[in-house]
């Protein structure tokens, strides 16, 4: 469990002190101090903790919340948490350059099977090749993936596509293009159509018309990220 380190990171990063946090609660200064020094607290006291901060009980307790992004960190103070459906954060693993930003990492082809079943390991992460692209806004984590086929084009076999987080996928709007990281299927790249509601599918459409849509069930989803720009260079990774 996390929570003795993420209180302490939490208090500080609102920038309140031992006695300020203290009152607020209604706990006594040295009951906190013992909570920073890995003390297990009552759960009614959990509940305060995580309605004080604005961030879910399972947060506090299971992510070092340090290790974050500062985008994340602002997502799980906005309410976000981890759900299936993607309506709520699901925690991405990232690395981080030299001056605390986030790196945009590729997944060539040959990654691509590694990827699926290591896409929240932080040392394959960390082991994908990273570049940056400064026009990009900075409020977003992207993601570079090698595209495989002609079903988009325009877009040509090999291109690589830089591409956004999506964290809410009941947000995605019919006919966005996104990279779809999948259980069965691997990594694909589509036009999506959200049928969410209706039937916990999402419908995936090519641009190119020799190939078929078809539905996909969203409990086979991993990741999705929605397309920001492509490049149609060739990189010897």
């Amino acid at each position: 469990m996390f929570f003795a380190e993420n209180i302490k990171f939490l208090r500080k990063r609102r920038k309140r002190s031992q006695a300020d946090l203290s009152d607020q609660l209604e706990i006594t200064r040295t009951t906190l101090a013992g909570y920073e020094k890995s003390v297990q607290p009552p759960f009614k006291v959990l509940i305060k903790f995580a309605e004080y901060f604005n961030v879910s009980i399972d947060a506090l307790l299971r992510y070092n919340l340090q290790e974050l992004s500062e985008f994340q960190l602002s997502q799980i103070e906005d309410g976000f948490d981890i759900d299936v459906t993607g309506k709520k954060l699901r925690l991405l693993t990232l690395s981080i350059n030299q001056d605390g930003e986030e790196n945009i990492e590729m997944v060539p082809l040959k990654a691509q099977a590694g990827y699926t079943n290591s896409y929240g390991d932080l040392e394959f992460i960390g082991s994908l090749p990273k570049f940056s692209l400064p026009f990009l806004p900075k409020d977003k984590s992207y993601r570079t993936f090698q595209i495989q086929g002609d079903s988009m084009l325009p877009i040509p076999e090999g291109a690589w596509v830089t591409a956004s987080y999506i964290q809410n996928w009941e947000m995605i709007k019919d006919g966005t293009p996104c990279i779809i990281v999948t259980q069965d299927d691997g990594i694909v790249f589509k036009l999506v159509y959200n049928q969410l509601e209706k039937n916990q599918t999402l419908l995936l459409v090519s641009t190119n018309r020799n190939y078929t849509p078809y539905d996909l069930e969203i409990g086979k989803v991993i990741e999705i990220w929605k397309f920001e720009t492509y490049n149609g260079f060739e990189v010897g990774l």
